[in-house]
């Protein structure tokens, strides 16, 4: 066996180390400046030559997808953090005079301030909303600071998606920049009248802060609480682009915060819905697309860029700020990314080429109206639409036979073979609380079972972690309440409905 100080006739084991790249060396693109800063082991950047690199990508990303027509109203998200705040850089210098390719659409800002979600006091919740006011301020952009309380205020039409009019798309890219060309004057004075327009939406009733608080304690774990989060900052977004007409909304998404998207979302069970999580584009809700310019960014590029250029961002702590790393799903999947990131450079890059590969069918006409197809939260298509040999049933009965007890086994079997039909438990709550209108009353508060009809695997997952859905917004269970009752309706006139192959 080996031992400690055990003597191998002088031979030692001397482990090769990687040389370390020093800064004496010339620039990769310009071979004449010396290089500021090492990205990879093999690309070295002057500062001009970074500068001009990073402004290519984000403009290369947007030329090549071409979602993104002149005149049209896109909405950036901004958290405060360097991605978000990098992007919106990146937008003031392609709308500025002297850019050679200059941008053509009409940018607005919206930040979420989630600080109610995540324990923070007024106090530090208005220090962070007045620093990112003068950022906002010195862009010119029109602007929304809107807090999540909002969002207990919001309509279940939030929930629906929409089919984009084709008017505005009818005619090709090419023709769409000729026409911007020719009203280019016009444009302008549209650009400054809306800049003049700052718009702050920051009050909101004392009982949505109650019910917000109340929401986030009756989530048991902190990757529900997460989730929860991402959902409601998402349906405000969606909101505030809708009511001011912006057909875009661009994400500060970087290629390394994507690389844990994905993992995690696989390990959440969302796996159905990649491609529209981690996809440049997302067209989940039709009418408003998401976007992501800065998903082949990594994270050392976008904080560098913003120390060598003085890009001012704010640090606002979030729910997952200053937990240990089993703190969560999501906080797992970070940090054995960061990790594998340290030993392996191409860890990052690894999986976000395979999130390239990913493609979502595209639904049929009826599937993509029809709001029962999709999940009430996320508004995703349904994964749960599976034959029964599948492994979601399969989860589905071992969860049954867990929950069953020796001494009333016969009675828990009894009352989830209940509760498994969806249109059978409706049409019983329709016969004992029936309003005479043929549905149930519209008081009425949905249970986990209601819910779990109109929900994707993973938003099942979130629920299931939630102590009582009655503290759930009220769009959310309007909504789910509307599609019962349609759901009822609709088992009721099936004979005299024709198929869709009809």
């Amino acid at each position: 066996m080996c031992q400690v100080e055990e003597d191998y006739n002088g031979l030692e084991c001397k482990q090769e180390k990687i040389p370390v790249p020093t800064l004496d060396r010339k620039c990769v693109k310009c071979k004449e400046g010396t290089a500021a800063l090492i990205i990879r082991v093999s690309d070295a950047f002057c500062r001009s030559c970074f500068k001009e690199y990073f402004i290519h990508k984000f403009r290369a990303m947007l030329g090549k997808n071409r979602v993104i027509f002149p005149q049209e109203k896109v909405l950036l998200a901004v958290s405060g953090g360097a991605a978000s705040c990098s992007m919106l850089s990146q937008v003031i210098e392609g709308l500025s005079r002297d850019a050679p390719k200059k941008l053509r659409f009409l940018p607005g800002i919206i930040y979420i301030d989630d600080g109610g979600a995540c324990g923070r006091s007024q106090e530090e919740r208005q220090r962070s909303v007045d620093q990112l006011k003068s950022i906002f301020t010195h862009t010119g952009f029109p602007y929304f600071i809107v807090p999540l309380e909002q969002v207990f205020g919001l309509p279940s039409s939030v929930l629906v998606p929409v089919t984009p009019d084709p008017d505005p798309y009818s005619p090709s890219y090419k023709h769409a920049v000729d026409q911007y060309i020719r009203e280019h004057k016009l444009a302008e004075e549209d650009e400054r009248s809306a800049a003049a327009r700052l718009r702050v939406e920051d009050s909101y009733p004392p009982e949505h802060k109650l019910a917000l608080e109340s929401l986030f304690s009756s989530l048991n774990t902190l990757t529900a609480k997460e989730d929860m989060l991402h959902t409601l900052r998402q349906h405000l977004i969606l909101h505030v682009a809708r009511e001011n007409s912006f057909s875009k909304v661009m994400m500060g998404e970087s290629c390394s915060r994507l690389a844990v998207k994905l993992l995690s979302n696989i390990a959440l069970g969302r796996g159905a819905a990649l491609a529209s999580d981690t996809g440049f584009s997302d067209p989940r809700f039709g009418d408003v697309g998401i976007v992501r310019p800065m998903r082949d960014y990594s994270s050392k590029e976008i904080a560098a860029y913003c120390r060598m250029f003085d890009v001012p961002s704010v640090f606002i702590p979030g729910l997952e700020t200053r937990t240990p790393d089993k703190a969560s799903v999501q906080r797992l999947t970070e940090a054995f990314i960061t990790n594998l990131q340290a030993e392996f450079p191409s860890t990052v890059s690894t999986i976000y080429r395979t999130s390239e590969k990913l493609h979502t069918v595209k639904p049929s006409e009826s599937e993509h109206t029809e709001p029962a197809s999709r999940c009430l939260l996320c508004v995703c298509a349904l994964d749960t639409h599976v034959d029964k040999a599948s492994a979601f049933h399969a989860t589905l009965l071992s969860e049954q036979l867990s929950q069953i007890k020796l001494q009333d086994a016969s009675h828990d079997a009894l009352r989830c073979s209940e509760t498994q039909d969806a249109s059978h438990d409706a049409l019983r709550c329709a016969e004992t609380q029936c309003c005479g209108t043929g549905g149930c009353s519209s008081n009425r508060v949905p249970a986990h079972q209601d819910l779990k009809t109109l929900l994707c695997y993973s938003c099942r997952l979130t629920i299931k972690d939630m102590g009582s859905v009655a503290t759930l917004p009220a769009y959310i269970t309007a909504e789910a309440e509307r599609r019962r009752k349609r759901s009822l309706m609709k088992k009721e006139i099936s004979e005299y409905l024709l198929e869709d192959a009809d």
